[in-house]
């Protein structure tokens, strides 16, 4: 072979790898279109925290009874009249102990850590078009066990039963706290503030239709807008990222195998940080919330 016929050979093969290039590129960004439509719950052009609750509510088991809960953690413990009030009122309103209620949760969440981590199915992809059938799938699980641990932690400190069953007509009020719960878990600005006025509020007697004002008109809406706001922009990312690394995208990063289960600790150790030292599960609590933060609708 000749210098000529070397150089032929050389810039076809390099037109051929161009193309194939190009066509691998045309793959994924199409497969990504498809993973987020998948995503794209509400139809509203992005990924947000609506899309991914009523996802991860829509995963078998996520929904947590409330009654059922409670009395399964006490049952070992306390006499029935004690777990009676624990489900009527609250576990702090019944006399069950800040620390015991802390130990719980801490069991809780490593017990939801402990099925996060079996989430792979994406790890195993070869990419591309096989990961649009996993990926979706997989998100949803992830905060599907993440939402299961937002349920766990919210009865264990005081809060009332939230309509979440199946994940079909969820109302505002419902959504917005699931959403503020999800801003606490990463960390976004005026979160922590909001859930802890909410708990206090609660705690203090407040009327449900005031706080459900405050929770889809009035004080915490914003917050929540800027919350859903945010994990569209991450989830944006992310999920583009996820697929060039075989991994699952979640808000701060793709994640997988061992990855996943040490970030979802974290979220949750933020939630239970902000739901504790309240009048709702701590009647001794020290710290004060005005309520009359959240009447503002």
């Amino acid at each position: 072979m000749n210098k000529f016929e070397m150089k032929n050979v050389i810039e076809n093969t390099g037109n051929e790898v161009k193309k194939a290039v190009s066509k691998g590129k045309d793959i994924v960004f199409d497969s990504k279109d498809k993973v987020f439509d998948a995503l794209d719950i509400n139809k509203d052009g992005r990924v947000d925290t609506e899309d991914i609750i009523v996802l991860g509510l829509r995963i078998p088991g996520v929904h947590i009874d409330r009654e059922e809960f409670l009395r399964k953690q006490f049952m070992k413990n306390y006499a029935n009249d004690v777990i009676q009030d624990a489900v009527k009122f609250n576990p702090a309103h019944a006399g069950i102990t800040v620390e015991e209620i802390d130990n719980i949760a801490d069991q809780v969440i490593q017990y939801e850590r402990n099925c996060v981590s079996g989430i792979s199915l994406a790890l195993g992809a070869p990419g591309g078009v096989a990961m649009v059938a996993t990926l979706p799938t997989d998100i949803a699980q992830y905060y599907g066990y993440m939402l299961r641990a937002i349920q766990k932690l919210l009865y264990l400190y005081g809060f009332p039963e939230i309509n979440v069953e199946n994940g079909v007509n969820i109302d505002d009020k419902t959504m917005n706290l699931i959403t503020l719960c999800l801003g606490v878990m990463y960390g976004v600005e005026g979160s922590v503030a909001s859930i802890k006025i909410l708990s206090n509020a609660l705690g203090k007697g407040v009327e449900k239709k005031l706080l459900q004002k405050a929770l889809t008109k009035g004080t915490f809406y914003p917050i929540v807008k800027k919350i859903s706001r945010w994990f569209s922009v991450c989830m944006t990312k992310q999920v583009f990222a996820g697929f060039f690394r075989k991994a699952i995208p979640v808000v701060g990063g793709v994640v997988g195998g061992g990855i996943t289960y040490l970030s979802f600790k974290p979220c949750c150790d933020n939630l239970k940080k902000s739901l504790q030292d309240t009048a709702l599960c701590n009647p001794s609590s020290r710290k004060s919330f005005d309520e009359f933060d959240v009447i503002d609708v």
